[in-house]
């Protein structure tokens, strides 16, 4: 008997996966949690339900997400990161040297006692590394309180639904901003192009309107995630993304690295057509329909 698992991003596309072992299943206070042992992706954690990361593919998010904004900063001392408690994000922030303290402040102890367990290669940050310390609280509610503390803020949130929604708002980046220092840089992850074109324009126009002078969208393959193809955006008080790459941090990680390097970075940023022209509102706010259906996950 087979068994198989399916995630449907779409009334008619999705991704299955054929399941050798199901290793885990509880619950927690905030959220189903399940690991599933797979053919091809290897280890799977999912949360109610939906792909968060795998064992085959998880380097491409977790360096994507971390260092092209890290490379960017040219010392970034203190790193705050929202959510990512399986650990692949904090995995990639200690990969630099000069980073003094990493915060994970992450809303679901689970998460973490779960990655541990299953994930040990993404999970290994988060016991036992001084420069380390672990928080579950809210994120937003943590932001609150900081002013002038941060030097990057990495927001790597779930999709835009239940505890994550407010992690797309106005008002969260507006925190965001004030938790900055006067250098600092936020990056969050922003969903599929393929699916979230519209959601995409909304977070670029909140930012814009949090104070953010430079506010730039890359995109790079996560083939377990809806559409196979997934964006980050980069919002600085300071530093442009591309202009001010500081190419000795890059070039100092790139022999540990599987996905990201200095070429990459700049090609991340040179956006597809369809979703450059969805991100330039007019003067009416308004933006091109989005590409294809609105994904069933978000």
């Amino acid at each position: 008997m087979e068994l198989w698992y399916t995630e449907r991003h779409t009334r008619g596309a999705g991704i299955t996966l054929r399941v050798k072992q199901t290793l885990f299943v509880g619950r927690s206070s905030c959220q189903s949690i399940e690991v599933l042992d797979t053919e091809d992706y290897g280890r799977v954690l999912l949360l109610d339900g939906l792909i968060m990361t795998t064992d085959r593919d998880e380097f491409l998010y977790h360096e994507m997400i971390a260092h092209p904004s890290l490379c960017v900063h040219p010392r970034p001392e203190r790193v705050l990161v929202i959510g990512g408690g399986d650990g692949g994000t904090v995995r990639e922030v200690l990969r630099h040297p000069d980073v003094k303290r990493v915060v994970l402040c992450e809303i679901d102890p689970m998460v973490v006692d779960v990655a541990k367990e299953f994930f040990p290669s993404l999970a290994g940050g988060l016991g036992g590394n001084d420069r380390v310390e672990v928080l579950f609280q809210d994120g937003i509610r943590y932001l609150r309180d900081r002013r002038g503390e941060w030097d990057v803020v990495i927001v790597d949130s779930t999709d835009p639904i239940g505890p994550a929604a407010g992690l797309f708002e106005k008002g969260f980046y507006c925190n965001c901003f004030d938790a900055l220092r006067p250098d600092g840089i936020l990056v969050a992850q922003s969903e599929s192009p393929i699916y979230h074109l519209e959601l995409q324009a909304r977070m670029k126009g909140a930012l814009v309107e949090a104070g953010f002078p430079h506010v730039c969208f890359y995109t790079g393959p996560v083939p377990s995630y809806p559409g196979g193809f997934w964006s980050w955006v980069v919002a600085s008080r300071r530093y442009h993304p591309v202009r001010d790459l500081q190419p000795h941090r890059a070039e100092r990680l790139e022999p540990g690295l599987r996905c990201y390097h200095r070429g990459l970075h700049a090609a991340a940023f040179a956006l597809p057509a369809f979703m450059q022209q969805a991100l330039e509102r007019d003067d009416a706010g308004r933006t091109p329909p989005p590409l294809g259906k609105t994904s069933d996950r978000a």
